[in-house]
């Protein structure tokens, strides 16, 4: 069952009508019609890991080399966690895969393009331990595909555009990016070498591959060796476990076993840092009031 937006903006694109999966729209979009390629020429596309697993995986590149070229990044809040958005072209704002013939990368295209023209949003309610996904869908000046003679529901147009694979994956991922937003100071603000694994994990898997073969990582984390070869063989895998490493790193969750020894090795040389620390700091004030006598003297 549809429900109304309250309040809606008179200005956005987005159709006030909350839709459900069985819940039916008009729209097609094809190669014959006159605004084919206009919603690729001024592009705002935010890539979630799966889109970035695929692509990077399409065009045969590392997940580095897929990164520095084609994405750009963003900050999705204001703690800084880290986002990336697909590139455009240097002489416009128009997708960086565009061709005259449309999608260049049509198969394996991020999940935002599938699902255009509908949107989603991920909500969470208060209490609740999981979030909930509704569509909307987004009319644009430029675009005819409303005009087409073509009803569908949203359950038969994402299986159409092959999300299902696509939300299978990402998500997980996107529940971790909303519960992280939607903690505040419950969940803190997340320190620097956070935000890097975040990154690390969400959209570098070749680099997260490296770092779960770490000394440091291996000591710690108990893991089957037939799991961790699993992992390191398959890229869908290794990026679910990755989900399950940042709920850990992020929110304190216990995903994946921690081996005790190694656990209080750790802590025991967080405490001599710790210590350390402490004592170079009451030498410098020291000095520092060495360094003022001194001064008195030469007065």
């Amino acid at each position: 069952m549809s429900k109304e937006f309250s309040d809606p903006s008179p200005v956005t694109p987005v159709q006030p009508v909350q839709l459900g999966p069985d819940d039916s729209f008009q729209f097609r979009c094809h190669k014959g019609i006159a605004c084919f390629n206009k919603c690729c020429e001024n592009i705002d596309i935010m890539l979630a890991p799966y889109d970035v697993l695929r692509l990077k995986k399409r065009l045969g590149l590392s997940a580095r080399d897929f990164l520095d070229n084609f994405t750009r990044d963003f900050q999705m809040d204001g703690h800084g966690m880290p986002g990336l958005k697909l590139a455009t072209k240097e002489e416009s704002p128009a997708c960086v895969f565009l061709t005259p013939e449309g999608c260049g990368v049509y198969t394996d295209r991020p999940s935002a393009c599938r699902y255009y023209a509908l949107g989603l949003l991920s909500m969470r309610k208060k209490d609740s331990p999981a979030d909930e996904d509704s569509y909307f869908v987004v009319k644009e000046d430029h675009c005819l595909g409303h005009l087409q003679p073509k009803t569908q529901t949203v359950r038969d147009y994402r299986k159409e555009q092959g999300l299902e694979d696509y939300d299978a994956i990402n998500r997980e991922w996107r529940q971790i990016v909303l519960k992280k937003r939607s903690g505040g100071p419950a969940v803190g603000k997340p320190s620097e070498r956070s935000l890097e694994l975040f990154f690390l994990a969400s959209y570098d898997l070749d680099g997260f591959r490296d770092f779960i073969s770490t000394p440091g990582f291996t000591e710690l984390f108990e893991l089957d060796p037939a799991e961790k070869q699993a992992l390191i063989d398959n890229d869908e895998e290794l990026l679910r476990f990755a989900f399950r490493f940042l709920k850990q790193a992020l929110f304190g969750e216990i995903t994946i076993p921690v081996s005790s020894e190694a656990a209080e090795k750790r802590r025991e040389r967080y405490r001599r840092r710790v210590e350390q620390l402490k004592r170079d700091a009451a030498e410098r004030k020291v000095l520092d009031q060495d360094k003022q006598y001194e001064s008195l003297k030469d007065e």
